[in-house]
């Protein structure tokens, strides 16, 4: 395994760990520790990537920082076809993409209205969000088939789901870095709001 990655699952799964010693509220270990922290931490990647994509202007949707990067539009579809790709394989729950979604060129799809793109993209991450619901701990490792072309290969449940996570984490970046050259504000940049009474 790669260092990277390695730290990539100890980056999840320690906390998990910690979370699993604490007693829940009836005095027992918390239940599925390890995927509620995927499913936090994933729920809280989709707010702040699609709060990103609503607060960058249509204008913008074209940009991207040099030739070889991705547009904004380009990330946009890009990370709502991902999303399929991932949370297909959480459970027997299957999203459904449109013949235009899987028939048309990416690099197409990339300059579709943003109302359009964000549409879809919240869509994914809707389905998303109910694929991960089919998830505990005794699911991680259960084994599963990915076919790529005519090659097919067993992977345990759990390189999807962190590898969901990861993804969301990539991209939630990238346009985090995007809006920053356009003097937008990323979501978790913005101020917090403070409690009553400070």
């Amino acid at each position: 395994m790669k260092k990277t990655s390695f730290a990539a699952v100890l980056a999840f799964v320690l906390p998990a760990t910690l979370v699993a010693q604490q007693p829940s509220a009836n005095g027992g270990a918390q239940a599925n520790p390890i995927t509620t922290v995927f499913r936090n931490r994933t729920l809280n990647l989709q707010k702040n990537i699609a709060q990103a994509f609503d607060s960058i202007p249509e204008s913008k949707f074209a940009y991207k920082p040099t030739p070889a990067q991705l547009s904004i539009g380009y990330i946009a579809q890009h990370v709502a076809s991902d999303n399929y790709f991932f949370c297909n394989n959480f459970g027997a729950m299957k999203g459904a993409q449109t013949a235009e979604d899987t028939t048309t060129a990416d690099s197409l799809k990339a300059k579709w209205p943003k109302a359009k793109l964000v549409s879809k993209l919240k869509e994914s991450l809707t389905f998303c969000e109910n694929a991960l619901s089919q998830v505990d701990d005794t699911k991680l490792a259960e084994q599963i088939t990915l076919t790529f072309g005519a090659q097919s290969q067993q992977r345990p449940r759990v390189s999807m789901v962190l590898g969901h996570v990861i993804d969301l984490a990539d991209h939630y970046s990238q346009l985090a870095n995007y809006m920053r050259l356009n003097n937008i504000l990323p979501p978790t940049a913005l101020p917090r709001p403070t409690k009553a009474g400070n």
